[in-house]
């Protein structure tokens, strides 16, 4: 898509600043040459003509940056800047709630709509304490936005009260402190709803992306090994 006219006039402009300042520079002159009066050589290029050549280069760089802007602006991207009223679907219904660009669905979730399940044990989503579903696939509520969040399908442990990986958590023991329990519980479940009569191994392998410090992991993988053979799958 070609630029706007008032955006190549912008750069021709920014163009005309840089060679205006280029040409106005003294020539150089041989290394060899020598200071009257001195032995030290000298290049012919002073410090007052260093600075006005950067002076040029940094308001060109500052028209480019406008330029470059506006061509976003003309090209319908728009900057979020400041909070912003939006909508996510949580657990099947829909809430407003007030974010920053920077605002991570994990706090949204906890601090806006008081779903305390997801954990913020971490700050780079190894510990899988942070789980939720989005349309249906595992993700790290803290690794992502709440804004990119808007018109998807976000569910947390709690929807899950009545379904039966909580239940075989209960029955296997598969919790000690319990701070890692709800990224488990909706990892297993997403886990079983692509394999529902996944093997041993397979929950294992399926499981890696979550870490209990307490060590309950022969009980989680005895959880999920339980709800495969009760067929409580979905």
């Amino acid at each position: 898509m070609q630029p706007p006219a008032a955006l190549a006039i912008i750069w021709a402009r920014a163009g005309a600043l840089w060679l205006g300042a280029a040409a106005s520079w003294p020539p150089l002159t041989p290394i060899s040459a020598e200071r009257s009066g001195g032995s030290r050589p000298f290049s012919g290029f002073s410090r007052r003509d260093f600075l006005r050549g950067s002076g040029a280069v940094a308001a060109a760089t500052a028209i480019h940056q406008q330029a470059t802007a506006a061509a976003q602006e003309a090209a319908g991207t728009k900057v979020a800047a400041g909070k912003q009223t939006i909508t996510l679907n949580v657990n099947g219904k829909d809430h407003s709630v007030q974010v920053e660009p920077r605002t991570t669905l994990l706090e949204a979730l906890r601090t806006q709509l008081d779903l305390t399940g997801a954990k913020p044990i971490c700050n780079d989503g190894s510990s899988g304490g942070a789980t939720v579903l989005e349309d249906g696939k595992p993700i790290q509520a803290n690794m992502r936005l709440a804004m990119q969040c808007v018109g998807k399908k976000i569910q947390t442990v709690e929807s899950l009260a009545g379904d039966a990986v909580p239940q075989a958590f209960v029955d296997c023991d598969a919790q000690q402190c319990g701070f890692c329990t709800p990224g488990f519980v909706v990892a297993v479940r997403a886990f079983l709803n692509m394999k529902p009569k996944a093997t041993e191994e397979e929950i294992r392998a399926g499981l890696n992306g979550n870490l209990c410090r307490c060590g309950t992991y022969a009980n989680i993988i005895h959880a999920a090994v339980q709800v495969v053979k009760g067929g409580a799958n979905g």
